[in-house]
């Protein structure tokens, strides 16, 4: 037997095979068929046959998706893949492949792959972040994905920042229908919307970014409240989880001073003498996603 792992995105699906000491066999990606949940299943089908051709055997079969199964008669929920909401994805995955198929929220995924072989192996309570277009979190004990009773576990990015500081000023409202969550805050929209909320211009994280190594006071400071709010949202996670790494991941993770700036800010928000919890990079980068869905079936 080997792993298949699956990152079902809003715009493309890549599957990734790895053999029994993680190494890759195989690599496939295919465009998402926007808005089409039968093309959807029809397009993660042919993956798994065409890599099983390939590789001349069956596989174990994990996915990870944005979203996640309610505990309610398990139909995906909190999908911006809307055409998965309201959806017995599993089940409808498993009649077509024929055979058990296990299903975790992406960012899920990532904190399972960066506990097994990535920023944070070897360590007992692994917290994974993903700081993109979105913000997400997942929570991984003993190299096991931790769901949760309500399959909402890690979902930090909907809490609430904590306040007071600057952010008393009325705060953003979120997708979800609430205003001032960390995604709204911690995102990568978030980050040009707070920018330009302080007088700055329309740029992206990327180009603020640049701006301040260059000198540009406006994004150096626009840096710094990125860097303030990040420490007190994950001095939270800290003070209940107490994880041995956060492992940050998403576009924004490749902001260099973030590793330096945020451990140096969160200690005043941490509810200890001492704060052994590391704050890394992912090792796997854009792999992570995948390669933590075939990780899914660790236990083999």
């Amino acid at each position: 037997m080997f792993r298949i792992g699956i990152d079902l995105g809003g715009t493309k699906i890549e599957l990734l095979a790895l053999g029994n000491e993680g190494e890759v066999l195989l690599r496939r990606r295919c465009a998402t068929p926007q808005g089409d949940y039968h093309g959807t299943l029809r397009a993660l089908g042919g993956l798994v046959e065409a890599a099983e051709q390939v590789l001349g055997r069956k596989g174990t079969v994990g996915v990870g998706m944005p979203g996640a199964e309610s505990a309610a008669g398990g139909r995906i929920k909190n999908a911006n893949s809307t055409c998965l909401n309201g959806r017995p994805l599993r089940d409808d995955l498993q009649a077509l492949l024929q055979r058990e198929v296990r299903l975790a929220n992406d960012a899920n995924c990532f904190a399972l792959s960066e506990a097994i072989d990535g920023a944070g192996k070897d360590t007992e309570v692994v917290f994974g972040v993903i700081l993109g277009t979105g913000v997400g979190g997942g929570i991984v004990v003993g190299q096991r994905v931790l769901a949760g009773v309500n399959h909402i576990a890690g979902e930090w990015g909907h809490n609430p920042l904590p306040l007071p500081g600057e952010e008393t000023l009325p705060p953003p409202r979120c997708y979800c229908g609430r205003s001032g969550c960390v995604e709204t805050w911690l995102s990568g929209p978030g980050l040009g919307a707070d920018h330009l909320r302080h007088g700055g211009e329309a740029l992206g994280a990327e180009a603020i970014c640049t701006r301040a190594s260059a000198g540009d006071q406006a994004c150096e400071q626009t840096l710094r409240r990125y860097e303030r709010r990040l420490a007190k949202a994950l001095a939270q996670v800290v003070n209940i989880l107490d994880p041995g790494v956060i492992v940050l991941g998403g576009g924004l993770s490749n902001i260099e001073r973030l590793y330096d700036a945020v451990p140096r800010l969160w200690a005043a928000a941490i509810f200890s003498d001492t704060i052994r919890t590391r704050l890394m990079r992912n090792v796997h980068g854009d792999s992570s996603g995948v390669r933590g869905a075939a990780w899914l079936w660790n236990d083999r």
